[in-house]
């Protein structure tokens, strides 16, 4: 056990402490914060011992077996505790979640296959750059709930209102003309943009998912082709 491995068990205990964070309706004078700021101080804590873990790891020259099987692990964890609870909360819609996370089982698996044939396949930029837009987006929605629930009302169809708000325009309209601002013209703002950013999350977690199935192609070939070199 050494810190990189200490803070990623520390994500792992995080993400079902967040879900009872943002399902549960509780006092402000429980933690000193409204509950939309106590769930995405909390996730964004959990995100940062993500970066942490690894760099320190690589840093440290304390890289381990233990660390590279629970990184990923702790990763899915949080993520899916998220965005779980924001179905929940009415905050994103089920269809796009259940992609999300079906795509991490899907890519798990391969590379728990991958692992298997003695064939490395490291994270990819996709990757990355799809973990980093689920923390963005993550972030937004759960800072633009009110009361556990979404700041609007949407009533279009449902995957139109996955990114029409039309009340976010009036609330861009007030923020930027005459009139006083309020933090519900930010909410209204921050929801928008996360239903929107939920767009990116959706494509670039289908396109890293191609990625790496991939290079699993590659290393399946080119083992077949040195089996049938070496007959």
């Amino acid at each position: 056990m050494n810190l990189p491995n200490a803070l990623t068990l520390v994500r792992i205990f995080i993400a079902p402490l967040l879900v009872v964070v943002l399902l549960t309706r509780f006092s402000e004078d429980w933690v000193g914060l409204p509950q939309h700021i106590a769930g995405v101080s909390l996730f964004l804590f959990a995100a940062i011992t993500d970066v942490l873990d690894g760099w320190i790891a690589r840093r440290r020259g304390q890289v381990s077996r233990l660390g590279i099987l629970l990184d990923p692990i702790a990763d899915k964890l949080l993520v899916s505790a998220a965005f779980i609870s924001l179905v929940e909360n009415r905050l994103a819609p089920a269809w796009a979640v259940v992609i999300v996370i079906g795509r991490e089982f899907a890519v798990s698996g391969l590379r728990a296959v991958a692992a298997a044939e003695g064939w490395a396949i490291p994270a990819s930029k996709a990757g990355k750059f799809k973990m980093f837009s689920q923390v963005v987006t993550i972030s937004l929605l759960i800072t633009s709930s009110v009361d556990g629930g979404p700041p609007v009302e949407t009533k279009a169809f449902p995957i139109i209102a996955f990114w029409t708000v039309p009340e976010m325009h009036a609330a861009l309209e007030h923020l930027f003309g005459p009139g006083d601002v309020n933090w519900l013209d930010w909410r209204m703002i921050f929801y928008g943009l996360g239903r929107g950013l939920l767009w990116l999350v959706v494509i670039s977690s289908c396109w890293s998912m191609y990625d790496y199935f991939r290079q699993f192609y590659i290393r399946a070939r080119e083992s077949f082709e040195s089996a049938q070199s070496s007959k």
